[in-house]
């Protein structure tokens, strides 16, 4: 079996798969073609990638030459049109909220796993791509609204007077919450978090943050971890909640968001006027319609004297390590679809694999993605 692995758009810096991992994959006897300067971005270069045992060519040699293909970002319309029948095409492509594209590639004759869709099982967890990057997000939130913030994060005391430490409030403490809790706290912060998931309350305290409790949260375990749509009453109490910690704090990480549905709107233009001028927010759900307001998806904007960062693809920003951790969720999930011979082999008894494989034979595969669309 050939696999391809494309540069992605210029907005992404990162790339699919280093080559530390073509090596590794190659020992499964399967035969690596790179497209020239794919990895440039991502600190790796063409001659990494031949020393790896991989060759290098064009786009479009890859395409012919690839069974499987492999990006990060959708390939754009011109090459998934050079697409032949039967080959596979592995990236993320948000079927969740991406409904249009998902119906054009129905009518094609190729097969798409995306990676966004991995299982979240005990196994799936070594495939799991969208913890990796949101591990990385919730690290580089923390420090970029240091960066901006005109105050310390930690408690100086000095001759000159002691510097209080930064409050530091974080909505959702999925994967990139509880990365910004520890990141935070090891910059002495004090934190405080809110999440709908009572669940997760002793992850926060035992990373040093507090959390703050909304009576009456709805908790679906079906959900498999990820936080579910709340009723009104619910959201009226959270709102009036995280009004009141906001206009006491100097930073806000927003992580909270649904997937397949618009973020949820959690920081009204009102809490933004209450807040402390110089104060800093960070939206890693602007490029789902944000939890502030005011966000603007890849922008940074200054609004009531509230710095409001919109940036939803921080490990674009740290694209070596990214790119690592991305090829090594990648690695594991080729793995269990190479047989013995190199050959791919999609065993779709595999929950791993049928719930990671989007579209088959123009057939929706994944149940997750059947039930969300026959909702």
């Amino acid at each position: 079996m050939k696999i391809g692995v494309l540069q992605e758009p210029g907005f992404e810096n990162r790339v699919s798969i280093l080559p530390e991992t073509t090596k590794v994959l190659s020992k499964l006897k399967v035969d690596f073609w790179v497209e020239k300067g794919a990895g440039i971005r991502a600190i790796a270069a063409d001659s990494e990638y031949s020393d790896a045992g991989a060759s290098l060519g064009s786009r479009d040699e890859v395409i012919a030459k690839a069974d499987v293909l492999l990006s990060i970002n959708t390939p754009p319309a011109d090459t998934l049109g050079k697409l032949r029948k039967g080959q596979v095409v592995i990236s993320v492509f948000n079927p969740l909220s991406e409904k249009e594209e998902l119906e054009k590639l129905l009518k094609t004759e190729q097969t798409y796993f995306s990676m966004d869709l991995i299982p979240r099982t005990t196994r799936g967890q070594a495939m799991d791509i969208l913890s990796s990057m949101a591990t990385i997000s919730g690290y580089k939130a923390v420090l970029d609204a240091a960066m901006h913030l005109p105050n310390f994060f930690p408690m100086f005391m000095t001759a000159a007077g002691t510097i209080r430490p930064a409050k530091v409030l974080i909505l959702g403490a999925g994967v990139a919450g509880l990365q910004a809790i520890a990141i935070a706290r090891k910059l002495g912060a004090v934190v405080e978090v809110f999440d709908v998931r009572a669940a997760v309350k002793e992850q926060v305290e035992s990373l040093g943050g507090k959390f703050v409790e909304v009576e009456g949260a709805k908790d679906d375990a079906a959900a498999g971890g990820y936080a579910v749509e709340q009723d009104e009453d619910f959201k009226k109490k959270q709102k009036q909640l995280i009004h009141d910690h906001a206009a006491a704090s100097n930073v806000i990480i927003c992580t909270a968001q649904i997937p397949g549905r618009k973020a949820p709107l959690l920081i009204e233009k009102h809490t933004l006027e209450a807040m402390k001028a110089g104060s800093v927010i960070v939206d890693l759900a602007a490029s789902s319609g944000g939890n502030c307001e005011l966000s603007e998806d890849n922008k940074t904007v200054v609004r009531e004297g509230v710095t409001i960062i919109g940036k939803s693809n921080y490990p674009s920003d740290m694209p070596n390590d990214a790119s690592r951790m991305y090829g090594n969720n990648l690695a594991n999930f080729l793995k269990i679809m190479i047989d013995e011979n190199g050959g791919l082999q999609m065993n779709f008894e595999d929950e791993i694999v049928k719930g990671t494989c989007m579209i088959h034979n123009k057939e929706i595969v994944s149940d997750r993605l059947k039930d969300y669309y026959k909702a």
